[in-house]
């Protein structure tokens, strides 16, 4: 019988530092027998997101932090390959926390929620399911939905490079809005305006990036997609105005940040001052919507409404340095982990 190997990342402490020093060990061990109840996942691709940096740390989740010594959590996409479970059969290509790791052994008891078991053939590549079609693409959909920008009404994307940015943006100019991207870099801003059609982008590397927004919005701000949070959503609030709505969907600004050394929010008060509503979500609460809402984003991506972007790194041994990549504002679009070939 042959024994598998599996390579993982696991939680050696909390760290203090960007991903790519967080202190991550990376393991070889054998995978366990499979009991009655139980399958075995083979990681095909894994989702790099900036929520796997809070949970390496001990920031207040919808999910407990990772524990020291455990498998770093992330969500992916895998094939069975072993399996004893009905529901679970072997060849089927699955979709859930599969952690960074090579295998995941499918126990209802320890998974923190089931494996999705996907169509056969699969509608998108694994990398578009993990992103533009998958929560990413979700995330940006909700997100549009609560800042409900209007017909010339000006909406801020932070972050507007990024995975869900570039598509929160896209979207809003569909409603007729004026969209004004924020992100780092002068060749990110160009991609954000003359490939995503943004109406403009402002460099937030740029040491006057606050008066280039001000600049970019001269009747103010109606609503808001924020990723960054941070200086930026600060300056943003002095720019709203009466009524602005506020989705708030990440706030990668303070999540390699000590708690201690976070950026205070000074300009809080122009939600009171504004009427303004300033809402937080998370895209795992609206489960019963994912359907509906990939079949939308499916529909402009076949027509060529809607355009994305992917960095795919090959290995799983380079999966924090592509999560740096993310913090670092180097990354275009979605970035995933290529970690095996779908042999299917």
């Amino acid at each position: 019988m042959t024994v598998l190997s599996n390579r993982a990342f696991r939680l050696r402490e909390r760290p203090a530092g960007l991903a790519e020093e967080a202190p991550l060990d990376f393991v070889e061990e054998e995978v366990a027998p499979l009991a009655n109840g139980q399958a075995l996942v083979r990681t095909l691709v894994l989702s790099v997101d900036p929520s796997s940096r809070v949970f390496m740390s001990d920031i207040r989740s919808d999910l407990p932090p990772v524990e020291i010594g455990e498998v770093m959590r992330g969500a992916g996409i895998g094939r069975v390959v072993d399996s004893r479970r009905d529901d679970l059969p072997i060849g089927a290509h699955v979709m859930g926390w599969t952690g960074w790791q090579d295998y995941r052994i499918a126990d209802d008891a320890v998974l923190e929620s089931p494996f999705t078991v996907l169509p056969d053939p699969l509608p998108a590549p694994p990398e578009d399911l993990l992103g533009v079609l998958g929560m990413t693409g979700v995330t940006a959909w909700l997100a549009v939905e609560i800042a409900a920008p209007g017909p010339g009404e000006t909406l801020v994307v932070s972050a507007a490079g990024g995975a869900v940015g570039s598509i929160a943006g896209q979207l809003a100019k569909e409603r007729g809005a004026r969209v004004v991207g924020v992100a780092g870099g002068a060749e990110k801003c160009r991609y954000v305006v003359e490939e995503l059609g943004f109406d403009a982008c402002v460099d937030r590397r740029a040491p006057d990036w606050r008066e280039r927004v001000d600049e970019a919005t001269p009747d103010g701000i109606d609503a808001d997609v924020e990723n960054a949070g941070g200086e930026i959503l600060d300056h943003v609030l002095t720019r709203i105005n009466t009524g602005a709505r506020l989705a708030l969907c990440g706030m990668i600004a303070d999540y390699s940040a000590d708690p201690s050394q976070r950026h205070g929010l000074r300009n809080l008060v122009e939600l009171v001052e504004q009427r303004a509503i300033a809402r937080g979500f998370l895209v795992t609460d609206h489960a019963d919507r994912f359907d509906e809402i990939t079949a939308e984003l499916a529909e402009r991506l076949a027509d060529g409404r809607l355009r994305h972007a992917r960095v795919v790194v090959d290995g799983l041994e380079h999966a924090p340095a592509a999560l740096e990549r993310i913090f670092r504002g180097d990354s275009r679009g979605k970035v995933v982990v290529r970690v095996a070939p779908d042999d299917s």
